[in-house]
């Protein structure tokens, strides 16, 4: 096939794209993201040369191989397999490739040069069209070794996966080659692991054609090689990231703020809280939202996930939390099995609280399976304490599964309560939510409390994005959320701000738009995810920020930081990984559409729950303790 032909195939792909509705990921071509860049990625081909690579055991590449529309592509006879100059031993490595019908390549890695063939020393993952391929090993597959295969916590271990897109297509693909473990995901799905030289390892290898070769897969570092089969093959985006011993990476920032925490209330004890309940179990104070009453009485209210509403003045000498309502018990135990991602979730004060009293919650009910949003009132007699019976239902939620609940609420400065809601749970989007505006789970609600509509407890403001779209729930502000922890509006500017927790390889904060799609789950952040074909009316908003899960794994959205006592964190978004316990402080530029610096104020072992913050725009961060000391502020270093 000539140039001209291959070219003609790459154009298509664009075409083909639009026509089933997907949108290219908003990664640059050939190019590193702001996050990457940062973080350790390096580019293994340019888009313009292949300056880098050469033919197996040759010196230079070969006419077969031309570059096309800034892609690599095998498109002649006797083109062979090409491999990196550089030899690598612990990397990540992500591309994106795109086969032709029926054709077939293959990426190997910890290739060396003594055999005659690459793969005789460097295991290969198959690179081939599925659907009119010739072999029966699959795309993603690492040749005649591993398979993909669910989770050990799946309901279904039969399940077959293949996330792979169509010829025609382009595919992206994520391989890490590490001593502790190695792992393949396809468009975002996770595939396998492996460990190399591991007696799983040894025994599929001595089962396979490969026991023949004495140097197969026992290198340990080797050159990376793109297989030619005879067949059009497309690779662009190649990137990769030297891991160090340990599997580290660096971090992507761009320095540090010399900061420290403090406990916010060291004197505060809950009331009618104990860390250790009547059966001697274990129960820590796990504070998840923090909102100041809004009705100029300077006090806060936390929630506690267990299923408890304090308040409390907001001074460093403060003594007691008063128990404002008492859900424990009444909402789904977030320490039973599984459910660690339920109970009482969210908490609004109404904009007018200090006239009506009502305050806006949201838990997960404690044996059905759903999400419920009421109101609860302040009592007559006490301004500290919620009538007993005041709670209303103002919207239940239907939810598959346990996990990515959402549950953070807050008023708009429109008045209007503004619901995260995650897709439902479990794992890719198995009810493609996300995408679908006839379904309400994967979005941001935008509702009237103040106003009821017919059997509705609640209106829908007329001006909401998708009230006069055929099909379309009226009340949603946006969509395509994998599981969002949690929003935020910047007390300033009115910015709706949402860390978006992702599933395999990225993390991501987004601001929040009227009618906007986030990606999920055609896109995990900027990049492609999965393989099914979904129809949107509107393209995809890239993150404004992003990290791989080699930085974190479960973003802690936050807050900006409006007080003027630090200075240095002012109009900052601050924010969170709970599994490394990182936080950082992002300064971005809204009218340039980019990041100005992430700034790291801690480097690990604070594993933030959630964000808070006062009438004076001071942001705290919410910790789990035993003790009860679960509300920190930042201090100056130099303090």
């Amino acid at each position: 096939m000539n140039v001209t032909t291959a070219r003609l195939m790459l154009a298509s792909l664009t075409v083909l794209s639009l026509l089933s509705g997907r949108t290219q990921a908003e990664v640059p071509l050939n190019k590193l993201t702001e996050s990457e860049s940062r973080s350790g990625w390096e580019l293994l081909f340019d888009g313009k040369s292949f300056d880098g690579w050469r033919n197996y055991k040759k010196e230079g590449v070969s006419d077969g191989w031309k570059v096309v529309d800034g892609a690599m592509v095998r498109e002649g006879k006797g083109a062979g397999d090409i491999i990196t100059d550089r030899k690598y031993k612990a990397f990540e490595l992500l591309l994106e490739y795109n086969i032709s019908p029926a054709g077939n390549s293959g990426v190997m890695f910890h290739v060396t040069e003594e055999n005659d063939r690459p793969w005789q020393s460097g295991p290969e993952i198959q690179v081939q069209d599925n659907v009119e391929g010739h072999d029966p090993q699959k795309a993603g597959w690492l040749y005649q070794l591993y398979k993909p295969q669910p989770p050990s916590w799946a309901a279904d271990q039969s399940e077959k996966i293949d996330a792979t897109r169509p010829a025609g297509q382009w595919n992206q693909l994520y391989v890490r080659i590490a001593g502790d473990n190695c792992e393949v995901v396809m468009n975002g799905v996770r595939y396998y692991t492996f460990k190399l030289g591991s007696a799983d390892w040894d025994k599929r290898v001595a089962a396979s054609k490969f026991a023949a070769y004495d140097t197969f897969g026992n290198a340990g570092s080797g050159h990376i090689c793109l297989q030619d089969h005879n067949d059009l093959v497309s690779y662009r985006n190649v990137k990769i990231r030297e891991l160090g011993e340990d599997g580290s990476v660096p971090q992507p920032i761009d320095g540090k703020l010399e900061l420290t925490s403090k406990l916010a209330f060291p004197e505060l004890k809950w009331e009618d809280w104990q860390a250790v309940d009547e059966a001697g179990n274990l129960r820590p104070m796990r504070i998840v939202e923090l909102a100041d009453a809004g009705d100029g009485s300077g006090r806060l209210f936390a929630v506690s996930q267990q299923g408890g509403i304090w308040i409390f003045e907001n001074r460093a000498d403060v003594k007691e939390a008063k128990l404002f309502y008492d859900r424990r018990g009444k909402v789904k135990d977030w320490k039973s099995r599984g459910a660690n991602e339920e109970g009482l979730l969210g908490l609004a004060p109404h904009p007018d609280f200090k006239n009506n009293g009502h305050v806006y919650i949201y838990y997960t009910h404690p044996t059905e399976k759903k999400s419920v949003i009421s109101r609860i009132t302040v009592s007559e007699d006490d301004p500290n304490r919620a009538a007993a019976d005041s709670e209303t239902v103002i919207m239940e939620i239907d939810q598959p599964f346990q996990n990515h609940n959402g549950g953070s609420m807050e008023f708009g400065p429109d008045g209007y309560l503004y619901i995260g809601l995650g897709d439902g749970g479990y794992r890719n989007d198995p009810h493609a939510a996300g995408q679908d505006l006839s379904k309400i789970l994967g979005k941001i609600l935008r509702i009237d409390v103040d106003k009821a509509d017919g059997d509705r407890k609640y209106g829908i403001p007329a001006d909401n994005p998708f009230v006069e779209h055929k099909g379309s729930l009226g009340e949603i502000y946006a969509y395509g959320l994998r599981n969002p922890w949690r929003i935020a509006f910047d007390s300033k500017t009115g910015d709706l701000w949402c860390g978006d927790v992702g599933q395999e390889l990225w993390e991501e904060v987004d601001l929040i738009t009227k009618g906007g799609n986030y990606g999920w789950s055609m896109r995990e952040g900027s990049y492609p995810f999965g393989n099914t074909a979904v129809e949107s009316p509107n393209p995809p908003i890239g993150p404004v920020w992003e990290y791989d899960h080699r930085i974190g794994r479960s973003i802690t959205g936050g807050r900006v930081y409006r007080s003027d006592r630090l200075p240095e964190l002012e109009g900052k978004y601050l924010y969170a990984d709970y599994v490394t316990g990182c936080v950082w402080a992002l300064d971005y530029d809204q009218e340039a559409g980019r990041v100005r610096k992430n700034l790291q104020i801690f480097g690990g072992d604070v594993p933030v729950l959630a964000f808070g913050e006062d009438a004076n725009g001071e942001v705290y961060y919410l910790t789990q303790s035993a003790r009860g000391e679960c509300i920190y502020r930042f201090e100056s270093a130099e303090k």
